[in-house]
């Protein structure tokens, strides 16, 4: 993890102060993995701690059944339990949510993450990727952060399934996003 310490000199006493600290979360579900490989993507170029959202009843490995019930999921607003994140949000300064785009909405895993956290005070940054159109994924995701310095967001595309893990978004956008992470760190 990357830390900037600042010191300060008082009277022959050094006072190290850790700077902002910084959290990737994400849920990614294919193999494909598009989330996953922007969130490893912000992770690498921050120096930013990741945790992974996992349900804690996993999804079918079968495509076409998990897109029947994401389609369902997504309709009556199913937040599915979650396994423990493993971290604590109170720790960090910056959150980087990243979500995959279900029926034009967050993947709800996200959505159960979202609502049942606290990000009063905290600078967010949130993206989805999605493969044609990302509905109203993001903004969604901003109504969850009540509280929260939104400090960036994106939408990224990928190709559709024939064509699943291809980035279609330029390279530039993701770097235009990450940039404006880091000018708020």
């Amino acid at each position: 993890m990357k830390r900037i310490f600042a010191s300060l000199f008082l009277g022959g006493l050094i006072v190290m102060g850790a700077s902002a600290k910084t959290l990737v979360v994400y849920y990614s579900y294919s193999d494909t993995a598009n989330t996953r490989q922007i969130a490893e993507q912000i992770q690498k170029q921050l120096g930013a701690d990741i945790a992974a959202l996992e349900p804690a009843v996993p999804y079918s490995r079968d495509y076409d059944a998990v897109v029947d019930q994401a389609h369902r999921d997504v309709n009556r607003g199913y937040k599915p339990e979650l396994k423990p994140l493993g971290v604590n949000l109170a720790d960090y300064d910056t959150i980087i949510v990243g979500t995959p785009t279900w029926w034009y909405k967050m993947a709800s895993p996200v959505l159960t993450f979202l609502s049942g956290s606290s990000f009063a005070k905290k600078n967010v940054a949130l993206f989805s990727t999605h493969a044609g159109w990302a509905g109203t994924t993001v903004r969604d995701m901003e109504k969850l952060c009540s509280g929260a310095n939104i400090i960036a967001t994106a939408e990224i595309q990928f190709g559709t399934r024939a064509k699943a893990g291809s980035l279609v978004s330029p390279q530039s956008a993701i770097d235009d996003f990450i940039g404006k992470i880091r000018r708020e760190q």
